[in-house]
């Protein structure tokens, strides 16, 4: 049984460690593969002590990496001899373990000595010849061979190249696994956001049926993230009811600004943020801010007019507001906490946009989406020049992430990218997703710097949120 079937049957995450010498490259690479900067980078070697585990998705399959510090088995202090450890725990533990050595260095005789310890280990072992920046540097790798691991991969954790092949290789090394969008282990996170005093948690006790959470006309009542699990229809969802959001500087120096932390972080951690307005009062200056907030922790977002039993505003101007002022274009709902109108519909809602948020369209269908909006419409010239897009797909998801190569990023007009992206939205019904273009320049093939197709995201231009 491989490891990821193991790990699919017990329902554990597939676990893929990182280990080698020090200074080889290991946290770079694992922040390449996962798309983060979470492992700590510096030219210093040794700066990586305890094991991280980060999470990672390709092609569907998720999985964790787990970066660990340098293994140098002839070091024998206090400090060392822990980091020995932490790396064979990590070994120990790991479905797969990716080797990490410096090709342009050649084999030491700590590679050796670690490579004797995975040999013996009962796990599918990856030799990663790292720092292969060109294809003149690949020579270096063949010399890994000497290990009697399997043939070598070369990559370059700094630039990206060849990581595209490294994860199919590290996909297929666990074998059969649960899938991304077939897991059903995480339940949907939708976190009840607003102003103080606008209804939160009597909407999260509407949405479970009981007094689950305090509910006070005391302003600030509600002081930390409370998460409640329910069941809605064949779906479980976690309800994350939090504390008032209001800037920081009004509640800096109280136990508020605690409250306060937590509610932004209970938003990042969060699929689907229901952002609750007090109807009576219209859509406000602050709401809009919070929905900004959201927005910017790549969550989902739905704005929820709540107190529509005693409203008087106009709904369709509020409705133009948030459009106006937010760029992910979030739907507007009414609601009434107290009357129980249209709270089913507002929670339904709210899981249907998780699931938009965690689509993955097919790269056919979005080719011929960019290949119209171009026809449609094409980019304005600049200095004579046009900027042409050659090939699009979704690199993440949860939320969405699109890659489009271009032939010059500098061609690349603002008003022409806000056009796409607003296009995207109708055409795949992603109003209230945030998204993000990278616009990556196409590499000529003589210039021995041709990225793979993970390698590409560090050096586009960015654009959505």
């Amino acid at each position: 049984m491989s490891g990821g079937e193991e790990a699919a049957r017990t329902g554990r995450t597939p676990r893929i460690a990182v280990v080698g010498f020090p200074n080889v490259g290991k946290s770079t690479l694992v922040n390449r593969l996962s798309g983060s900067r979470e492992a700590v980078v510096h030219p210093e070697a040794g700066v990586t002590r305890d094991r991280k585990e980060l999470d990672c998705e390709w092609n569907g399959v998720r999985f964790k990496l787990i970066d660990t510090g340098g293994v140098d088995l002839e070091a024998t202090d206090e400090l060392s001899r822990s980091v020995q450890d932490q790396a064979r725990a990590a070994i120990a533990d790991a479905d797969v373990v990716a080797l990490v050595l410096d090709a342009k260095a050649g084999l030491r005789q700590g590679d050796a000595e670690v490579a004797a310890i995975l040999r013996r280990a009962d796990v599918p072992v990856l030799v990663v010849a790292n720092k292969v920046d060109s294809e003149a540097d690949e020579p270096g790798a063949a010399e890994l061979y000497k290990l009697g691991l399997g043939d070598p991969i070369p990559v370059s954790a700094s630039q990206g190249r060849n990581t595209g092949d490294l994860l199919d290789r590290m996909v297929e090394a666990l074998g059969p696994v649960a899938s991304a969008d077939e897991d059903e282990d995480e339940p949907p996170r939708i976190a009840v956001i607003g102003r103080p005093n606008v209804g939160k948690s009597s909407l999260v006790n509407a949405f479970l049926g009981s007094e689950r959470v305090i509910v006070s006309d005391l302003a600030g009542t509600t002081r930390d993230a409370i998460d409640t699990e329910l069941r809605v229809g064949d779906r479980d969802v976690v309800l994350v009811d939090t504390a008032g959001l209001r800037r920081r500087t009004k509640v800096a120096g109280t136990v508020d600004f605690y409250a306060q932390l937590r509610s932004e972080r209970a938003a990042e951690r969060a699929d689907v943020a229901i952002v609750v307005c007090d109807a009576s009062e219209g859509v406000t200056a602050e709401d809009l801010r919070v929905a900004e907030l959201a927005m910017k922790t790549g969550c989902a977002t739905l704005v929820a007019l709540n107190k529509w039993d005693i409203a008087e505003v106009d709904l369709e101007d509020a409705r133009a507001r948030v459009a106006n002022r937010v760029r992910q274009r979030p739907a507007v709902m009414t609601a009434s906490a107290k009357t129980g109108r249209n709270v089913a519909k507002l929670l339904d809602a709210a899981i249907e946009l998780a699931d938009r948020r965690a689509e993955r369209i097919p790269t056919a269908r979005l080719n011929r989406f960019v290949a119209e909006v171009v026809a449609h419409r094409p980019p304005p010239a600049k200095r004579g020049k046009r900027l042409r897009l050659y090939y699009t797909a979704q690199v993440e998801r949860r939320p969405p992430r699109f890659a489009i190569q271009v032939n010059d990023r500098r061609l690349i007009a603002r008003g022409w990218a806000y056009h796409l992206e607003n296009r995207m939205r109708e055409e795949f019904q992603l109003h209230g997703v945030p998204l993000v273009i990278d616009f990556i320049p196409k590499r000529r093939r003589d210039s021995g710097e041709e990225g793979s197709r993970r390698g590409g995201r560090s050096g586009g231009r960015r654009q959505g949120a």
